[in-house]
Formats: structure tokens, C-alpha cells, sequence
């Protein structure tokens, strides 16, 4: 099928738009690409330095300069059950790219911190800027200028993100990003949410909370709900940067040790020095950004991503907004139903189908573009694909040809939904996304007075105390990047989805973050400006009429506008958020953070080059070959 019309004018706009920008980048990357094998511009005692711990044979392979050099960039931990895992990956990694005729180093490693434990406390508020921090990681991890290619270890929230802007920075090294998998599955999610309901309502005490929490996340591995997390995995997949079909292979498997080995094979094999030269800044290109996109809308993906994708954009020299996702959700159908759009869980949806499935219906039915670059030299129909073992060795598989539970997981033709679910709203109270591929029709309109907060912890008090059974849309501001570092606001969920099961009218209006864990509560999030930069949310008062409208896409205070405009923006005290848990350490970022729809990053698009544009067709692409040493990434744009 052809490309949808929506989809390929999206897509025009934004390479348009990127131009300058784009360009920019593309001279960089082909400028570090033509400096050669970078560790042949180190000197004698640099280089003695870098392979000082090395074996002999692995000495000689680097001073010959022949065999390639990978990097690998790791956010272990075992804090998180995600990342645990990767403890295991170096040797595996390293063993294999010996076997390919190359080296492998563990150049360094990046923070990871976990968004569930972190949740309602004050570490919470370091977690955004942990992405660009992650980014500044990766780029020390890389400076040594001693690789060839890299190989990437993460799964959650803020670090894929910051691990993929990183690795842009360094866009003329090949990359392949290596997932961990999911934990198994426990309890299930509706059983789960319904233990976190009663608490709420103080009818279970916190030991049976603390047994449901226990057998939900009980293992090594990721959260098995979609959230950012795995939201991330399922970008990496339709992006080109994993394996195919890598994404939710669960940890210390054969089958997961296998596909790790692999991918470090295929990271020598896309070195300069390997079979075919693909650095990951010419895959990470406009195409890929909206199959990204689409993907994230098909699967009712994170809301996060609607900062997170942007950001990794912009260090591709990209510009998206938040138009540009309103427009394609229009034209993308919803194709899964896994928790919290639903009651499976991950493993559920890869039994059904997985990523492979998906892939296949979105190329099928228009909406991905095929004609990219991927890890595996081939356009993106190579990642309609499952992987099995044949004895040691990894092979691919066709998907399913159909669902094995459409419950689950269905085609273009049979969506769940017509369109992806995520919305931009508008109006006086600035712009903000909302996502409602789990809102029920009769909740998506709410109009009601406001009761404003200043934080979430000022709102749960007021619902503990029985003051909130009323209809309400509740204004929760200064939560946006510059105030406290946009925390998630999780801990009112559970109090509002009570309050909604009750029948009252309830809405969230926020300039925070809800992330891939948003419900069945209508909830206006990421609104921006945010209040601390002069946002409407601050002339809100309790008892203003709001009316949130995800189906006409509006978002307004009815007030008379001359009552509005000579309003003054609210201030409140945020010294709490400012000192304690490292929180003034990050005192520059919240000062020099950009807006939300700009991807809330500390880290800005590369300046334009001052050259005429090529005026060819802004949807032509290279051909999907290699790209050789004599080839000149900018001319083949």
C-alpha cells in the first residue's frame, strides 16, 4: 500500500522545516567521519594509555588500527530490575566482538536512576534532567576518540532517550542499542490496580499493598506495563536500532544471550572497518523520527515520549512539535491493548504478535516509511521479523500472520481505534498533549470549577481529608521543568480514579508530567508555558469554570477575557524543591531548560550552516547501500 497522504505531508513539513538544521548536522558528522580511525590520532602515550589493560592480542589489533575498536556504553545498575541484567552483557559483548575480529572496551557507564522507586519523593525531581545528564555521560564515555563503533545497554525511562541523544552527538559511529527484556509476568495489572485503589481509599493497609507490589514487580527485568520503558523498546525497534524483534525477550535466556552476542557482531559489521559503514546519525533521520512517532501512537505509547522524542530529534538536527504527533494520531490506528490501555502486559503482546506484527500492519497499511536505513543495512521490512534459536545461532522468522489474541493486539483493518489517542489541546490555558486511547468516550469532555494546587502532595491532603467529593478539574502547577525539574504526578491517580468510579466530573490540568502510566482520568499535561515561565495556569483561580474538550481539542478557563487579561500569574515559594537530594546541583539546568513542547532539554539544535539548501525532493532519501569511505554523507543528501 501507498504511504498515506497524512503521513508522507507530515513528513515533508518537517524535513523542510529541519533543513538548516539538518544540514548542520550532517556536515559535523561527516567531518569527525573523514578524520579516519579515530585512535590513529591519538598519540603514542594517549594510546598506550587507552589499551594499557588490554590483552596482547588485543594490544596488537589496536596498534595495527586495522581491527575495529567498540565502545561499550552501559547504564547498569541493580537498583533498577530493568538494567540488572546488563551486569552479565560486557563479557558476552566483548567474547563476540573478538569473534568478529575486533575489540571491545567498556568505555563507561551513565546514571540510572528508577522513576518507581523515586515516585512522589524528591529524587523524583531529578529525574528528567537525568536524560541530558545520561547524554553528558555517553559523551565522556566517547571522548577518548578510541572507537570505532558502539554498542548501548538500556531500557527505561530517561535513559534510552538520553543514551540515543549521547549517541547523535557522536552520530558518525555506528551504534546498536541492546535491550535487557521483561521481567515475567505476576499478579496481573487490573488485580493490581484495584489493591492501589482501595489503599487509596484506606480500606487495604500497607502490607497488602507492599505483597501486590512485591508479586507485580517481582523479578530481574523490565516493569511489564507499557510505560516509558517500554515505550522505548518499541521505538528502538520501528527506529532501526535494535536487532529485529529484540525488544521483549525476557533476561537470562538463551535466546537474550544470543541476540546480545549478535548485535555486537553486527556493530563490528557496521564499523568503518566492517562489511558496511552505517553511522547511526544517517539512520536517526527525518523518516525514522515519524515511524517513531506513528509507532509510539499505534501502541498507545508514553506520554513522555511527547517531550523525549522531541529532544532526540533536535540532536539529529530535527524539529518536531507537538502539531506534528496531533496530525499523524489523526490517521494512526490503535492496534494494542496492553496495560494501562488495556489488561495485558507485555509478555502478553509478544506472545500475541509483538513488535514484528506491528511493524508489518504499519507498513502494510501505509503509515511507516519503509524506505530508511536500520542496523541491519536493509529498509525497515527487515524488521518484520521474530527471533528463535537454531541451536546457537540466532535466526529470523515471519510474524505471525495474525494476532494470537486480538484482545491484544489487531491489524489496520480491524484497529481498536481509529486513530492513536494523543491529542494536542489549546486555549487561553496554553497548549498541553492528553492521551485518551484509555479515557472512555462520556470522560473525555469535563467542564467544572477549578481547584488549584501547587503540588500533588498539597492535593492528596485535601482528598484524605474528604474535601475533593465534588465535580472538579484539578490545576496543579508549578511542576514544569524550570520550577522543580517536571516530576511525575503519580500519586494522584489512584485518588482521582476513585473519585471518577464514584461519578464525579474529574480532570487533571497540570504543566508536570503523567508519563506512560496515564489512565482513565483525562489529564492535560505538559502544559505550556509552564507557570514559572509566565504560563496562563497561573492566572487560574479556585472556582474558575474549566472545560477540558479532548474531542475538540480545546483547553480553556471560561472567564471573561478582560477579567483574564488583567490577572496577574500566580508566584509561590519553590526553595523546597531547590535544595536537598542533590536538587541544587541541578540548579543550572532548571535555569537554562527549554519548554516542553521543545523537548524540556538543556541541549539545543545545531547551528545552520550558511549554505544554499538543495532544492530536490525533501522526501528523497539515499539508497540503502553502505556508505563507503569515499562516499561524502552530506553529497549524497
Amino acid at each position: 500500500m501507498s504511504l498515506h497522504p497524512v503521513i508522507h505531508a507530515v513528513t515533508r513539513r518537517i524535513i523542510e522545516r529541519s533543513k538548516p538544521y539538518r544540514s548542520a548536522y550532517l556536515a559535523r558528522i561527516e567531518a569527525a567521519r573523514l578524520q579516519g580511525v579515530h585512535r590513529g590520532a591519538l598519540a603514542c602515550t594517549n594510546l598506550a594509555h587507552g589499551f594499557a589493560a588490554f590483552s596482547a592480542d588485543d594490544k596488537l589489533k589496536l596498534k595495527e588500527q586495522k581491527a575495529p575498536s567498540v565502545a561499550i556504553v552501559s547504564a547498569y545498575n541493580d537498583m533498577l530490575s530493568a538494567h540488572q541484567p546488563f551486569e552479565r552483557f560486557p563479557p558476552i559483548i566483548k567474547q563476540a566482538v573478538r569473534d568478529a575480529g575486533g575489540v571491545a572496551q567498556f568505555a563507561g557507564g551513565t546514571p540510572a536512576m528508577c522513576d518507581g522507586v523515586t515516585q512522589g519523593q524528591p529524587g523524583m525531581e531529578l529525574s528528567l534532567f537525568s536524560r541530558d545528564t545520561i547524554a553528558m555521560s555517553t559523551a565522556v564515555a566517547l571522548s577518548h576518540n578510541m572507537f570505532d563503533a558502539a554498542v548501548y545497554l538500556g531500557v527505561c525511562d530517561k535513559i534510552v532517550p538520553g543514551l540515543l541523544i549521547g549517541a547523535l552527538h557522536f552520530g558518525h559511529l555506528p551504534a546498536v542499542f541492546i535491550p535487557a527484556g521483561p521481567m515475567t509476568t505476576g499478579i496481573s495489572n487490573s488485580e493490581k490496580a484495584k489493591v492501589r485503589q482501595l489503599y487509596a481509599q484506606g480500606k487495604l493497609g500497607r502490607e497488602a499493598l507492599l505483597e501486590s507490589e512485591s508479586q507485580s514487580y517481582h523479578g530481574a527485568g523490565t516493569c511489564t506495563f507499557y510505560g516509558t520503558a517500554n515505550s522505548n523498546q518499541m521505538l528502538m525497534e520501528v527506529m532501526g536500532l535494535h536487532l529485529p524483534g529484540t525488544a521483549f525477550v525476557t533476561p537470562n535466556t538463551d535466546l537474550r544471550d544470543a541476540l546480545t552476542a549478535a548485535a555486537a557482531r553486527r556493530a563490528v559489521d557496521i564499523s568503518q572497518q566492517g562489511k558496511e559503514y552505517i553511522p547511526i546519525g544517517r539512520i536517526v533521520d527525518e523518516k525514522a523520527i515519524v515511524n517513531a512517532i506513528v509507532a509510539l501512537l499505534a501502541t498507545g505509547g508514553s506520554t513522555n515520549h511527547t517531550l523525549h522524542l522531541v529532544a532526540m530529534a533536535r540532536a539529529a538536527g530535527i524539529v518536531i512539535d507537538w502539531n506534528d504527533f496531533d496530525e499523524l494520531s489523526g490517521v494512526v490506528p490503535l492496534l494494542t491493548r496492553i496495560y494501562p490501555n488495556g489488561e495485558a502486559d507485555v509478555n502478553h503482546f509478544h506472545a500475541a504478535g509483538g513488535t514484528g506484527f506491528v511493524i508489518r500492519e504499519l507498513l502494510d497499511g501505509g503509515r511507516l516509511h519503509e524506505d530508511v536505513t536500520t542496523v541491519m543495512g536493509q529498509g525497515l521490512r527487515a524488521h518484520c521479523a521474530e527471533p528463535f534459536l537454531d541451536g546457537d545461532t540466532v535466526t529470523w522468522k515471519a510474524p505471525p500472520a495474525a494476532s494470537a489474541d486480538i484482545n491484544v493486539l489487531r491489524t489496520v483493518q480491524q484497529p481498536f481505534s481509529a486513530d492513536g489517542g494523543l491529542r494536542l489541546l489549546s486555549g487561553n490555558l496554553g497548549r498541553s498533549v492528553i492521551k485518551v486511547s484509555a479515557v472512555k468516550p462520556q470522560h473525555r469532555v469535563v467542564e467544572a470549577p477549578a481547584l488549584v494546587f501547587n503540588s500533588q502532595e498539597d492535593f492528596m491532603d485535601a482528598y484524605k481529608t474528604g474535601k475533593l467529593d465534588r465535580d472538579f478539574v484539578a490545576v496543579v502547577r508549578f511542576q514544569g521543568p524550570r520550577a522543580n525539574g517536571m516530576p511525575e504526578l503519580h500519586a494522584m491517580t489512584p485518588a482521582l480514579a476513585n473519585l471518577q468510579d464514584a461519578g464525579r466530573r474529574v480532570a487533571l490540568v497540570t504543566d508536570g508530567r503523567m508519563s506512560g502510566a496515564s489512565g482513565k482520568v483525562p489529564a492535560a499535561i505538559h502544559v505550556t508555558p509552564e507557570v514559572l515561565a509566565g504560563g496562563p495556569l497561573g492566572r487560574v483561580r479556585d472556582g474558575d469554570l474549566i472545560r477540558l474538550d479532548a474531542e475538540a481539542g480545546t483547553l480553556q478557563a471560561l472567564v471573561a477575557e478582560s477579567e483574564w487579561n488583567a490577572r496577574t500569574i500566580a508566584t509561590g515559594d519553590l526553595s523546597a524543591s531547590h535544595v536537598g537530594m542533590g536538587r541544587e546541583l541541578f540548579a543550572v539546568f532548571r535555569s537554562a531548560v527549554s519548554a516542553a513542547e521543545e523537548g524540556a532539554a538543556n541541549f539545543g539544535l545545531p547551528p545552520p550552516l550558511n549554505m544554499p539548501q538543495e532544492q530536490d525532493n525533501p522526501l528523497a532519501v539515499p539508497e540503502q547501500q553502505s556508505f563507503s569511505d569515499e562516499d561524502s554523507l552530506i553529497t549524497r543528501r
